[in-house]
């Protein structure tokens, strides 16, 4: 059985092993390893330029030769009533003569911020606060001349021209929410921007969350003398939702005309190019029903309302649909193009609107990862997908009928595409194999180098300097046949000498951990563990992603079945690799991860001998509902499955060393989790280790967390393993 084990993609010749000791302050306070990038990059209009924050100055660049056009002196010298500013980042208008520097952020949840922002006019000179007080969202109009943001949940816009600030909405509250997401959203359907400019600049289309009715959570926050109770609104597995509406306000109108629909979530608000039409996109809540409606704008001139809200394109799908912005609607035709998995790989899709026909781009037994857009002149498309392998991702260009597929990054290993310029002409490569660190080019749209842009010599010189192991990539071949990715790092090893292996994943629906890409998830700390003389692997169960639908549906209604059981035989399989330790084998992991770590210390009881759990769900009837049922259904509908993959119910049969690890205002996987899994195991009289980190969220991070938390975890391996 040692030929299970087959080394792919990578032959990584020999290992060159520890000079200096890598120690917990170089990872969790010193920032060593940091690999660097570039910081604030942004292409602008011409497609000529971009501008970009270097040492600690904004600049305007070509291009095509890297001088440097211009240097805004401002951009770190700037007063507001005698007070510096100092930009955590900034925004051009359209026009480029404007900008909007975002100061002070103040952290909402895990996603939106609160920023206190300002408008600069390049050409007056002048700098002016948006208003007084913090906002979300702001941004401007396509024209230029106006700023859209939101102050205290209701959706203002500042116009320029006659600098004053016009409300849109007036029922702001708690309980009501005007262009910004309610929590549920915001974690689950990856926005928090919830209002849209029309291209036009006429319109903007908003939601309207009304969550009086939807349960209330609550938890300690403590430094004071008496804990301040935090309360917010979070709908768990089978409660309700948030009411949802969708404004449409013409600029200029005194009132907004609002929209209902029967469905239960309304995931994304998109306008359209061709007319200028709003599409909402509605599922059902199984989230197997995709609607898209279309809403024809209204005006103030017209004598009589437009028509009702028609469905333009529907897809039904067995299991869930994955919602993203996969999506590029046409200027010179009524049509879009999009992804779906609805021939089993995600692939691009032509969609004419008023026709009613679909028709699909790329095929294969592979997916699209990537989306960027169109230059509709040339009629190519360009994409992003793991044709080559799923480990790998390389951009490609196509033709409108999918001919002339022609691949822009062909070498092999991640190529991370960003920073497109207008009509596709320069874009940004970031791109790194297993163990070669990133390096930043810019490339043109055929693919040509123009340049690198960042080759991190540094952080190479550390890992030579720290002599660090090399990740090897592996597939394990499980009993019924499939056969799972994954990656190994090694100690220095000496015949005849056994290791103790920890093993690490995530393992959640649709992730993925094993790339031929550098780094990854704790990967230093991976590191500092090798060189105390720990094997560490990681593997891909099933129900990850990237490699077809089937793949990663196949936990459907069941999370933690399938994903547990090929942990536990991943690690039987290592274990019988003469340079592993089968009675010292641990699991651990984050989130999901922590999940998972928990059930395999008691499912795989006889092969795991210690887990480290942090901020775990324990349970999924804890956990939010957009989430959960997208995977689940309700508890109502499926109660074994939430029962009989839940780790508070299986703590009876945990043998080893567990560790499980908290935070104490963790908003999204409460610690509610934890509190009830400890419960469990003191009643049936398990033993355990457990940190909590007060007023921390579910990063667990701040000050000096992140280095207690890491040295907790060394201590608890070298220890119990």
């Amino acid at each position: 059985m040692k030929q299970i084990l087959a080394l792919v993609l990578l032959l990584v010749g020999t290992q060159v092993y520890a000079q200096q000791q890598i120690e917990l302050d170089d990872i969790t306070k010193r920032g060593t390893f940091r690999t660097r990038g570039i910081q604030g990059f942004n292409s602008m209009q011409d497609g000529q330029h971009y501008s970009a924050i270097e040492n600690g100055k904004l600049v305007k660049k070509r291009f095509e030769d890297d001088v440097t056009v211009r240097t805004y002196e401002f951009y770190n010298e700037l007063l507001h009533e005698g007070k510096k500013i100092r930009p955590a980042s900034y925004m051009f208008n359209k026009a480029e003569d404007k900008m909007l520097m975002f100061t002070e952020g103040e952290s909402i949840y895990r996603h939106s911020t609160l920023y206190k922002v300002f408008i600069y006019d390049l050409e007056s000179q002048e700098l002016t606060a948006l208003r007084e007080g913090k906002v979300l969202h702001a941004s401007f109009s396509p024209q230029s001349d106006k700023v859209a943001y939101v102050f205290e949940n209701n959706l203002y816009y500042y116009d320029l021209n006659e600098r004053k600030h016009l409300q849109i909405t007036n029922d702001g509250s708690d309980q009501i929410i005007n262009g910004n997401c309610d929590w549920v959203y915001e974690e689950e359907f990856g926005f928090t921007k919830a209002y849209q400019w029309s291209p036009s600049g006429n319109y903007i289309a908003f939601y309207r969350f009304d969550q009086s009715r939807v349960p209330e959570f609550n938890m300690a926050m403590y430094g004071s003398l008496y804990p301040k109770d935090y309360k917010f609104k979070y709908p768990k597995a089978g409660e309700i939702n948030s009411k949802l509406k969708i404004g449409l306000h013409q600029i200029g109108s005194p009132q907004s005309k609002f929209y209902t629909f029967n469905e239960e979530y309304i995931p994304r608000i998109k306008w359209t190019q061709y007319d200028e039409s709003l599409i909402v996109y509605t599922l059902n809540r199984h989230q197997n029903h995709l609607k898209f409606y279309e809403v024809k704008p209204f005006s103030m001139q017209m004598s009589r309302l437009p028509a009702e809200p028609k469905v333009v394109y529907e897809e039904k799908n067995e299991y869930y649909i994955d919602i993203n912005d996969e999506i590029t609607f046409l200027k010179n035709k009524n049509s879009f193009l999009h992804t779906s998995e609805k021939d089993g790989f995600n692939h691009i899709y032509l969609q004419d609107l008023r026709k009613s026909k679909s028709r699909q781009i790329t095929k294969g037994n592979w997916d699209v990862t990537s989306l960027h857009g169109i230059d509709e002149g040339a009629g190519q498309i360009y994409y992003t997908s793991v044709e080559e392998s799923p480990l790998e991702r390389n951009m490609y260009r196509i033709k409108m009928d999918g001919r002339g597929k022609t691949s822009l990054t062909p070498e092999k290993g991640y190529h991370a595409i960003s920073n497109i310029s207008k009509n596709f002409k320069y874009f940004v490569d970031n791109y790194s194999t297993a163990n070669t660190p990133p390096s930043i080019s810019l490339k043109k749209g055929s693919g040509e180098l123009v340049r690198v842009l960042r080759e991190n010599e540094e952080h190479s010189a550390l890992v030579s300097k720290y002599g660090v192991a090399k990740k090897e990539i592996i597939q394990v071949a499980l009993k019924n046949g499939t056969k799972l990715n994954g990656y190994i790092l090694k100690p220095k090893m000496e015949v005849g000498t056994k290791y103790p292996l920890i093993m690490f994943q995530y393992s959640g629906p649709g992730s993925q951990m094993v790339a031929n890409r550098y780094g990854g998830s704790n990967y230093w700390f991976h590191q500092m563990m090798v060189q105390k003389g720990y094997v560490v692997a990681c593997v891909d169960g099933r129900g990850t992603g990237y490699r077809g639908e089937e793949f990663k549906k196949m936990t459907y209604q069941q999370l933690g079945r399938y994903e547990t059981d090929d942990q536990i035989e991943v690690a039987q399989e290592l274990s019988k690799l003469d340079f592993i330790d089968a009675d010292r084998i641990g699991i651990w992991g984050w989130s999901y991860g922590g999940y998972m770590s928990s059930i395999c210390l008691a499912k795989g009881a006889d092969v795991f001998k210690s887990a480290i759990a942090i901020a775990p769900v324990t349970n999924w009837r804890y956990y939010d509902n957009i989430y959960t049922e997208r995977y689940m259904r309700t508890p109502q509908e499926n109660p074994s499955g939430y029962d009989d993959n839940s780790p508070v119910n299986m703590v009876d049969k945990i043998k080893g060393n567990y560790l499980i690890v908290h935070g104490s205002a963790d908003d999204n996987v409460h610690m509610q989790n934890t509190i009830e899994m400890l419960e469990a195991m003191i009643q049936a009289d398990v033993e355990y280790d457990s940190e909590i980190y007060p007023d921390k969220n579910h990063g667990i991070y701040g000050g000096n967390t992140r280095h207690h938390l890491y040295r907790r975890m060394t201590n608890f391996w070298l220890e119990k393993l």
